[in-house]
């Protein structure tokens, strides 16, 4: 008995111990956060100061000269905002919001307009990916991690009808939300004439085709579109692409998850450019 209750004491300090440390560690871990800030004036200067918004809420009704003054200066700068109800304002905080709460990104967005030209400059051959309605985190920040490993110059996703750029976007990339550039724009259309103006082939992904992605010569300045699983590749977009693939399938489910489709794509992109042999 003296043996088994002395076995069972240093049982319990040992996973005291243990406690103590996973606590320490978990406590020492950098947080993945959005930060969030409220406040009609607080939100004003945050924007003009020049930081990208993910996402922006606005009271329902909201009247006065101080929003008045916001929601010009939301039209400037271009930044989406959605028109809720108070109460889901009151959710997300109890402090006096005084009906606005914006969450700052934890990434610089970029523009598609400035990258293609320092990638041509560079002597490389640009490989752009378009994400069009994909609103699901972790299929996003997958997709984001698959293009860092891949060579992706830059990412394009709409502002509206996308996923946004939050802690589980972050940690499902490993991090290449830091290092892929992403563009937010207005019209993927608009960004889809310039890349083809500026020489790249375009390439969506799609059922509706009887062409397989291995058809096109991806050793040229690249863009490849992919769809919403649901909705796939809207018809604007479609009709005016270069090139409509799709990936083989032999089993009875009629479609892949969307970031594995994009792995598939963008691996036969990496076999043809580096020469390998199957």
């Amino acid at each position: 008995m003296i043996i088994e209750t002395n076995f069972i004491k240093r049982k319990k300090v040992f996973l005291g111990k243990l406690q103590d440390m996973n606590e320490r560690r978990f406590q020492s871990e950098p947080k993945e956060v959005n930060q969030m800030i409220f406040g009609i004036r607080a939100v004003i200067e945050a924007i003009k100061s020049g930081k990208d918004i993910e996402s922006l809420f606005l009271q329902r009704g909201l009247t006065g000269g101080l929003i008045s003054e916001l929601k010009t200066i939301l039209r400037e700068f271009d930044i989406p905002s959605q028109q809720v109800p108070v109460e889901k304002l009151d959710r997300i905080t109890q402090k006096n919001h005084q009906g606005v709460i914006a969450f700052i990104s934890p990434i610089t967005y970029q523009k598609i307009e400035d990258i293609i030209p320092l990638v041509f400059e560079k002597g490389e051959t640009p490989l752009i990916l378009i994400l069009d309605n994909i609103t699901d985190v972790r299929n996003f920040g997958a997709i984001v991690r698959t293009a860092e490993c891949t060579g992706v110059h830059a990412i394009v996703v709409p502002k509206k009808g996308s996923a946004q750029v939050n802690p589980d976007a972050v940690k499902t990339s490993a991090g290449a939300l830091y290092k892929v550039p992403i563009c937010r724009h207005d019209s993927l259309l608009q960004v889809l004439r310039f890349l083809k103006d500026s020489g790249l082939q375009i390439v969506g992904c799609t059922e509706k085709t009887e062409d397989f992605i291995y058809k096109p010569d991806y050793k040229s300045p690249t863009c490849i579109i992919m769809g919403a699983e649901d909705e796939g590749i809207s018809f604007d977009l479609m009709r005016n692409c270069d090139h409509l693939t799709k990936i083989p399938m032999v089993g009875e489910i009629e479609s892949l998850n969307v970031s594995v489709s994009a792995g598939v794509i963008l691996y036969e992109v990496v076999r043809q450019r580096f020469n390998v042999k199957m």
